[in-house]
């Protein structure tokens, strides 16, 4: 066993729970037409994702994962409306 450096602890990040609750939203990354991204990415505008969020994208979304409510309805959207790569 290794012993942790004085005043160190160890974090355990647990994620099981996906219901979305107010202010979840800033979580994760969201679906939006690439075209008002880079819009609103110039022009400080603010966009609406799939599932409703408005804002005025800042941040990386790389560093997030996908809103769970903006997948399901791209994959919906989608021709077969499943996961599966073709």
């Amino acid at each position: 066993m290794t012993e942790l450096a004085p005043g160190a602890q160890t974090i355990t990040d647990v994620r099981s729970d996906l219901r979305l609750d107010e202010g979840d939203h800033e979580r994760f990354s969201h679906y939006v037409p690439k075209n008002k991204l880079t819009e609103a990415m110039v022009m400080g505008t603010p966009v609406v994702a799939l599932c409703g969020k408005v804002w005025v994208p800042s941040r990386n979304p790389d560093k997030f994962p996908v809103c769970p409510e903006c997948k399901e309805i791209w994959l919906s959207m989608r021709p077969g409306g499943d996961d599966s790569e073709s």
